[in-house]
């Protein structure tokens, strides 16, 4: 034992009073310090815990109302995800569309996440993973967005605090958490924003001796491209956003401070472009892989009339927030694309506040970005109250560009929740430092606007239970880990209850046909799902119709060409399907006798 350990030993071999008494003050001091701090993140995991209540304290068993069919599809992905931990995951899956498969980069899979939180995964199920997610994703989002304003801004924390609680929990992130982890997990955007920030005051040489601090630039570089990579397997629709946010927002910040536009732009274009290069050769493979790899596809899925933003929706509140209504969920497409819904509140006081900025680089910059993406997120052309104007919006010039194409115009409104909420912070630390009658009527202003949107819990509704075919592990007697077992009826992009199945498994088995974006439309055009096998289809009738039909030698070789396509190792029927004595004499007339496995028949191939 060293003699310093030995001075730090009491009587009983306890540590000495007058040694721990020093760290537990050094501890005391530094919670002290940042008490602002962690009562803001306490406060946001709270709120985000609150309005998550309803899939706790059993994710298995509950299901969001507004939205089960995308919630069974991302606790898919994030069993699929998780397989990386075992060695057993590929860009292009077999464990749906069997046998063709699934290019996961076409499809929002949330790779980093599902890789991230595998342990959990593994160890209580990919609902309890999804629950998890859903509220960290508005809590680590707002928290990221407190640490960005307190740091890079050194605004008052109450105006921080404020603010980022309107950056993670305004109506449009709300919204998407509405099973859309790829569009919440915003809590890596704060920091590219910062990456750049941190990268102009190194370009700016203004009062350096020696110019631009080319190290700092270069490290900056790097650490953008870093999370750029990052974002790019966590959402890549929230780093397009952010990206043409920044493109829009550099140029007008630099317009009005043009003296040190001039001083930074050799560096700090230097380290755009040197950002970019790494980034390049980061992400090249794998959007080559999304765009020209197997099952990829090209072109736009959602047509931008429809998914575009009703004008009339950026003054009305959300019908998920405390004043909203529910009649104008008429206003956007569904549940999870409240995306513009700011109301008059919130929409008069973000506008006052920026016009009393006046022109301060920071606040022209935001109020630059929230005006182009807010006319962007009206689509191509105006919609007013549910009726097509006739106007033609700027969006209709980036109608069928690649990449572009492929986002839906009504998520461009979400990059406005984050530039107002940097307004309204950049207002109240303005209005908290001062005095005056303008200056007290802010935080009032503010406060309302805030209180306007206040969120209400998502609804959630029980779920339908799993077979104890599946939960018990009664699947491996007749498939093999990594085969193929057909469910019947098949998963369907209305239907994918039947994807459950493998999630619960882990994804250790594949299914056929199922929800997904896969190149199955005119073409090769994307399209949800794919087509149905013969025997899919005659089986889904059943399910639908109860009623058996009649089953001849020809019906018997497609459904044995069937069974060869899907390389299937065995069928199963459960109890609990829609008509299954109907749809068991059909599968006894197609092959046979069945045998019993708990509670489930199966035919084995």
């Amino acid at each position: 034992m060293t003699s310093a350990a030995r001075t730090a030993l009491g009587p009983a071999g306890r540590l000495d009073p007058a040694v721990t008494r020093p760290r537990t003050a050094r501890l005391l001091a530094a919670v002290a310090r940042h008490r602002a701090g962690l009562f803001a993140g306490l406060s946001f995991a709270l709120l985000a815990g609150w309005l998550t209540h309803g899939l706790w304290p059993a994710p298995g068993q509950r299901v969001l109302a507004l939205n089960p069919a995308d919630q069974t599809l991302y606790e898919w992905f994030l069993a699929v995800d998780a397989r990386a931990l075992l060695g057993d995951f590929g860009l292009l899956t077999d464990r749906l569309n069997a046998p063709d498969g699934v290019n996961l980069l076409t499809n929002t899979t949330v790779i980093a996440l599902g890789v991230l939180l595998a342990p959990v995964t593994f160890a209580f199920g990919a609902p309890v993973t999804f629950a998890l997610l859903a509220a960290g994703n508005l809590a680590g989002t707002a928290i990221a967005w407190y640490l960005l304003f307190t740091r890079a801004l050194r605004a008052h924390p109450l105006a921080a605090a404020l603010g980022a609680a309107l950056c993670g929990f305004g109506p449009g992130m709300v919204s998407q958490s509405n099973a859309h982890l790829h569009m919440t997990a915003q809590w890596l955007v704060p920091l590219l924003v910062w990456l750049v920030i941190r990268m102009l005051r190194a370009a700016d040489p203004a009062g350096r001796t020696g110019g631009a601090d080319r190290r700092r630039v270069a490290t900056s570089a790097v650490g953008l491209a870093a999370a750029v990579t990052a974002q790019f397997f966590v959402g890549e629709e929230v780093l397009f956003l952010a990206a043409v946010t920044l493109l829009v927002m550099v140029p007008a910040y630099g317009l009005a401070d043009r003296a040190r536009l001039r001083r930074a732009l050799p560096a700090f274009g230097g380290g755009l472009a040197m950002a970019a290069v790494l980034a390049g050769f980061a992400l090249g493979y794998p959007v080559w892989y999304q765009f020209a790899g197997p099952q990829a596809v090209s072109g736009a899925l959602f047509d931008p009339y429809h998914y575009a933003a009703d004008l009339t929706g950026w003054v009305t509140l959300s019908p998920l927030t405390v004043l909203g209504d529910d009649a104008a969920s008429r206003l956007a497409t569904g549940p999870a694309e409240y995306n513009t819904f700011l109301g008059w509140p919130l929409l008069l006081v973000t506008v006052g506040c920026a016009a009393w900025l006046g022109r301060r680089p920071p606040a022209v910059a935001c109020a630059a970005g929230a005006v182009v993406m807010g006319v962007l997120s009206l689509g191509p052309e105006v919609l007013v109250s549910g009726v097509r104007s006739g106007l033609r919006a700027p969006y209709a010039l980036l109608v069928g560009l690649p990449v572009t194409e492929t986002a839906l115009p009504t998520r461009f409104g979400l990059a406005v929740l984050p530039l107002a909420g940097t307004i309204l912070t950049l207002a109240l630390d303005r209005a908290l430092a001062g005095r005056g009658r303008v200056r007290r009527l802010v935080p009032v202003a503010v406060g309302v606007g805030l209180l306007s949107v206040f969120p209400t819990p998502l609804p959630t509704t029980p779920r339908p239970p799993l077979p104890e075919f599946v939960t018990a592990g009664h699947w491996r007697q007749c498939v093999r880990p990594g085969g193929v077992l057909v469910p019947v009826p098949a998963a369907t992009p209305t239907d994918p209850g039947p994807m459950r199945w493998a999630t619960a498994a882990n994804a250790a088995f594949g299914v056929p046909e199922g929800f997904f974006i896969g190149p199955y439309g005119h073409d090769g055009a994307p399209s949800v799902g794919t087509y149905p096998q013969p025997t899919s289809a005659l089986l889904a009738d059943v399910a639908a119709r109860g009623v058996p039909p009649t089953i001849g030698d020809e019906q018997r070789r497609q459904a044995a060409r069937d069974v060869r396509f899907w390389g299937a190792s065995c069928l199963a029927l459960t109890d609990d399907a829609p008509h299954a004595g109907a749809l068991r004499r059909t599968l006894e007339a197609l092959f046979g006798p069945g045998a019993r496995v708990a509670d489930a028949w199966t035919w084995r191939f």
